[in-house]
């Protein structure tokens, strides 16, 4: 039996941005890195840092907190570069459609919306191809549709 995913929703602006500092130190603890959490640091590193270059450093930067809390980067766990790359595509869709302005507000309605869901990158993905070895080690492009533009 299959249950709707429901999100947690965030109560304040400083606790997605204690995600997201907490993610860029890697004293973000293992268990808060949550779905809500990915993207809701996606979204504050997108919108409130335009100082990282997300899409030259998101890898980098998810990989070093991974390894920082005990995890490995290889070929069956760890970091998955499509994913996370339709995930930011989806991000940047969202801020560019979206009238909310407060960070929670914003985080709030995006993990509400389609781009939230956690089966999102299948809309642009075969489940085969992304969930292979080369779409998480390296961007692979998407099988079934390109990612929206913003």
């Amino acid at each position: 039996m299959t249950t709707e995913y429901k999100p947690r929703p965030f109560e304040r602006d400083e606790d997605i941005r204690a995600i997201g500092t907490g993610l860029l130190a890697r004293t973000l603890p293992r268990e808060a890195w949550t779905h809500e959490a990915h993207l809701g640091a996606c979204l504050w590193l997108v919108s409130e840092r335009p100082d990282i270059d997300i899409d030259a450093e998101i890898a980098t930067i998810i990989s070093r907190y991974n390894e920082s809390v005990g995890g490995v980067n290889d070929d069956h766990g760890g970091y998955h570069d499509s994913i996370t790359r339709a995930y930011v595509a989806g991000v940047r869709l969202f801020l560019s459609e979206t009238a909310e302005t407060g960070l929670a507000a914003r985080v709030n309605a995006m993990l509400l919306s389609d781009v939230g869901r956690r089966d999102w990158p299948l809309r642009f993905y075969s489940r085969a191809l992304l969930f292979s070895v080369p779409a998480r080690r390296g961007f692979v492009e998407p099988d079934l549709a390109p990612f929206p533009q913003a």
